[in-house]
């Protein structure tokens, strides 16, 4: 038996390599056989750049954090799982002492151990270790695909009830990447009887009008000149939700702007460190503002039942395929072709 690996070996260099296979250390782990996972930005932002923030590639690191996979073996003392369960992996460990973890936000643990995020190996490999808590049952009818993208649905989950989303509220998202697409598809599940999904690309706004969005709009084609105008006139008011998920400042800035007093502004997308934001407009309107950092408590489980009952159709954001052979091509078309690549989603070795 062997371990094939995805490796980032610098910046600009990603091979194939073969690693040991992990053996379970902690009775409370199991080993997966992982057969799908997707492309994130960040694995990316580390292909191209080397860091993101603080987190540095200072050595070799496996990339891949979005996976689904099969338990193949257990340690002695786990009981929620048992050896053939299809499972959704949740790829970052928090410290179990840390008072974030015991407060259910262990998101914000200043220990995680995150997939793919330096120092720690992700999950674009044959073989992976995970611990049982933290790991979620596919049922029968999902597939491994849709279980690899409830990783990018939980950050869409967490916006949305970080946004205090219900029924006919109006959402408005900014960026039609694979997070704003999902984030807009789990507004709409959640209640939201107006969805507007705001980009600059056609094709990934016709994505979001796939998903689920009840409106899409061009911000390089206004209609009136003003975007504020425009945004009204689709929704017949001004959102009561913004969930930002372009980075981008002047995203930041409209989604400010936009929001109707007393609504919520969730910023979920990483852009520049510092930017030009509109305090007044925050303090005038008394806007909720809120980061969004991944997901926590309940997310993963709640975006498994999102998918399973068919109230989101993950599988309309993906764009390309690639079989395991062909993962450093996928990752060059991603570099190479951003625009025209929503989600990447690569298999898994093929078995022995």
């Amino acid at each position: 038996m062997s371990n094939p690996s995805v490796v980032l070996q610098k910046v600009g260099e990603i091979k194939f390599e073969e690693r040991p296979i992990p053996k379970i250390q902690d009775d409370h782990y199991v080993k997966l056989a992982i057969k799908k996972t997707g492309i994130c930005g960040s694995d990316v932002h580390y292909y191209t750049h080397g860091s993101i923030g603080s987190f540095v590639v200072k050595n070799p690191m496996v990339l891949g954090h979005e996976s689904s996979g099969v338990v193949v073996e257990i340690g002695k003392a786990v009981t929620r799982v048992q050896i053939g369960d299809r499972v959704a992996i949740e790829p970052g460990i928090p410290s179990r002492y840390s008072d974030e973890y015991k407060e259910g936000r262990y998101n914000l643990c200043p220990c995680m151990a995150f997939a793919a995020t330096p120092p720690y190996d992700g999950t674009l490999a044959r073989y992976y270790l995970a611990p049982e808590d933290f790991l979620v049952k596919l049922p029968d009818h999902m597939s491994f695909e849709e279980g690899a993208l409830v990783e990018p649905l939980s950050v869409g989950v967490h916006a949305a009830k970080l946004a205090n989303i219900r029924f006919n509220s109006k959402v408005a998202v900014f960026g039609a990447g694979p997070v704003g697409l999902l984030a807009a598809a789990v507004a709409r599940a959640y209640g939201a009887t107006q969805v507007v999904v705001i980009d600059i690309v056609d094709s990934k706004l016709q994505m979001a009008k796939n998903i689920g969005a009840t409106h899409i709009y061009n911000s390089l084609q206004s209609g009136s000149g003003d975007f504020k105008t425009d945004i009204k006139a689709l929704l017949g008011d001004l959102p009561n939700v913004v969930i930002e998920c372009s980075g981008s400042e002047i995203g930041i800035r409209n989604g400010i702007d936009i929001c109707h007093a007393g609504g919520h502004v969730v910023h979920v997308g990483m852009g520049k460190d510092d930017v030009n934001y509109p305090l007044a407009k925050v303090v005038e309107k008394e806007l909720t503002v809120k980061g969004n950092f991944r997901y926590s408590h309940g997310d993963y489980i709640d975006a498994v039942a999102l998918i399973a009952s068919g109230k989101v159709d993950v599988l309309q954001i993906v764009s390309h395929r690639y079989e395991f052979k062909d993962a450093i091509a996928a990752f060059d078309n991603v570099v190479a072709n951003g625009k025209d690549v929503v989600k990447t989603i690569i298999d898994g070795p093929a078995d022995e």
